[in-house]
Parts: C-alpha cells; structure tokens; sequence
C-alpha cells in the first residue's frame, strides 16, 4: 500500500456521495467501481442478471449484479460473495422473507450461520465474541444483506419498513459454527449438506442465557425450556425458537448422551406455560387464527407448549462461542425455519 498514491479527499467525496444517495445504512459505503464489481461477479460464478430474489408485493427483483453491488458497498472481499449468495438463497427458501418479512412491525433479524472450512480460510469468527463485532466477513456479510434488503427491495427505516423499534443487531448476525468443539456433526452436514453451506432464517430476537452453576443437563435444559417458554415472547398461539450453545453446554449435554435431536426434543416437550400462568398475561386463549387473548382459564394447571408439536424436527441447534463460561443464546425465529441449508458456490467455495 505504501507505493499507491492515496487520495483521502477524494475518498471522503465518495463516501460523502454515497449518504446523498441514501444508499448507506448509516455507515460509511465502500465505493462500487465497475472493476471491483466485476471481481465479484467473477468470484461469484453466475450470471449477472440472473433474478436470485423477487418481492412480489413490491414487484421488485434482485440480480446476482445488484447483489454483487451492495456486497461491495457493505465492505466485503470479493471472495465473500459465495457466501452472500449462499446465504441470500437461504434466505429467499423461507416462507417470510417472501412475504412481509422484511417489512413486518417486529423488524425482524436473519440469522446467517457458516459451516465447512471455507470458516477458517476466509476468517468468520465462530469463537469468542461470535454474535458481536470485530470480524470483517463475519460483519460485512450480514451488511450486505441489509443494503440488499434497502437498495433493491427499497424497505428502508420511515419509509417500506414498518418496524416499530427493531432488532438490535439487525444486519450484522452472521456467526460461524465452532465445528472444532461441538460434540455435534456441523450444522448443515445434519441437515443434509456437508462442506460449505450456510443455514439461515429471520428472528424476532436473542436472549442469552447464563447458567454456569450446575452440571446436572436437565437443569441446564430446564433453564432453556423455561426461557423459551416466557409468556412475553408469544403473540400466537405457537412460537418457534431454537439454540446457539457455547461448547461448555454443547459438551456437557452430548457427554450426557443428548444428540441433536434429543435436545430439541426435551426442550419442545417442556418449554412452555400452564393456562392459569398465561392467564395472568391475557394469553390463556386464542382464535381460530392463532391469535393469543384473555380468556377464562385463571385456575386451570394445563400445560400449553410453546411449540407446536413436532416443530422439534426443525429446531436450530447449533454451536458457537467459546469455551470459557456457561453463556448461551435462544434465538426466536420470526415465523418458521424450512431447516435447509444451501452449498456455498463459487470460486470462494473450493468445490
């Protein structure tokens, strides 16, 4: 870099030229020059004007192009854009991003979880720290995603978007699984994928929680299935949830014999609300349309899952974190998970 004539004024100017557009989120952008551009799409391996995303609401499409675009303005590698494809698809494979998603009250977050080795060769954090900052493909990934979401689909704060405050972290969950000390297969390899894949959906929020004073693993599980249960996080009559576990958690419950699925089966079991407790929170009853409202069940002990049944089978359980407390995240999903991961393509992928 020493022997390149920098000209930091005229960088100001871009990056000055790019808030007068309204194309940044609030940062600044990295200029999107035609051969920067062009290094993405090489990297990305698809046609420029395929349509990847369609809002059929707004009759708006994205192009591998306008993708490659805002993941340049987000600051990411061009190595990246495997990824940011990757993830978008999943992204565009459920349900809710199709529909109101991205423009519901609740401002709902997607979560991007990476797995295989393209973690490492490309630096994702999937440590310590994981759901915070301080990793640039880890943070510019999800970026990209946002200024998709703003430039092409024109959801914006004020404007399309109606969220009533928002997501803290809105754009910036991507986190990579700590393969290296899960007990479990990867992610995406249970799912059907192995190697380079990403899974990915939208959530409503995450709640941490901290239980590092016992070792019995229904106690640790007890304390997960009580803070998925929480009356304030249903608006229907089901909520979908799943788990980030650090390792500590991960390990002791898989050296107690849980697999995967034996966890989400515990926890969907167990995690939810008597009637007489939901009463107390004007939830005890809902319509025929899953709407929760006060009903007449004050004194009755009957139990109501948080979860519909067999919404186990497409509970997120994944790893991630270090190993240095017993500190672990629920994540609520926004509506509902498909559980599929997609295979990251591309030069970036090393298939």
């Amino acid at each position: 870099m020493s022997d390149l004539a920098l000209d930091a004024d005229a960088a100001q100017l871009a990056v000055e030229h790019g808030y007068e557009q309204g194309w940044s989120d609030g940062l600044p952008l990295v200029p999107a020059t035609q051969p920067l551009v062009d290094r993405f799409l090489a990297a990305g391996g698809r046609a420029a004007d395929e349509i990847i995303g369609h809002m059929p609401q707004l009759d708006r499409s994205v192009t591998v192009e306008l993708a490659a675009i805002n993941a340049a303005m987000a600051g990411c590698k061009p190595e990246y854009f495997p990824v940011v494809l990757a993830a978008w698809e999943a992204l565009m494979n459920e349900r809710a991003t199709k529909g109101g998603g991205w423009q519901s009250t609740s401002g709902p977050a997607p979560l991007i979880i990476v797995n295989g080795p393209i973690r490492n060769e490309l630096g994702f954090n999937a440590a310590g720290g994981v759901f915070g900052p301080g990793f640039r493909a880890n943070a510019t990934v999800a970026r990209a995603i946002g200024l998709i979401v703003r430039n092409v689909f024109g959801v914006r704060p004020h404007e399309l978007e109606q969220a009533t405050q928002g997501v803290p972290g809105r754009w910036s969950l991507c986190i990579a699984e700590n393969e290296e000390e899960s007990p479990w297969a990867p992610l995406a390899e249970e799912r059907g994928v192995a190697g380079n894949a990403v899974s990915a959906t939208l959530l409503r929020t995450c709640e941490y929680v901290d239980n590092r004073h016992t070792t019995d693993p229904e106690q640790v599980l007890a304390d997960f299935a009580d803070t998925i249960g929480r009356s304030g996080s249903w608006i229907f009559r089901h909520a979908m949830a799943g788990v980030v576990f650090c390792p500590e958690h991960a390990q002791l419950l898989a050296s107690a014999g849980f697999s995967r699925a034996d966890v989400a089966a515990w926890l969907a079991e167990r995690a939810g609300r008597t009637t007489q407790q939901l009463a107390q929170a004007g939830k005890d009853h809902s319509t025929e349309a899953g709407v929760r409202f006060p009903g007449t069940g004050a004194g009755s002990e009957e139990f109501q899952r948080t979860m519909a049944p067999g919404a186990e089978s497409t509970m997120l359980i994944a790893v991630a974190g270090a190993r240095n407390a017993g500190i672990s995240m629920v994540v609520r999903y926004f509506a509902d998970w498909t559980g599929t991961p997609v295979a990251i393509r591309g030069q970036s992928s090393h298939a």
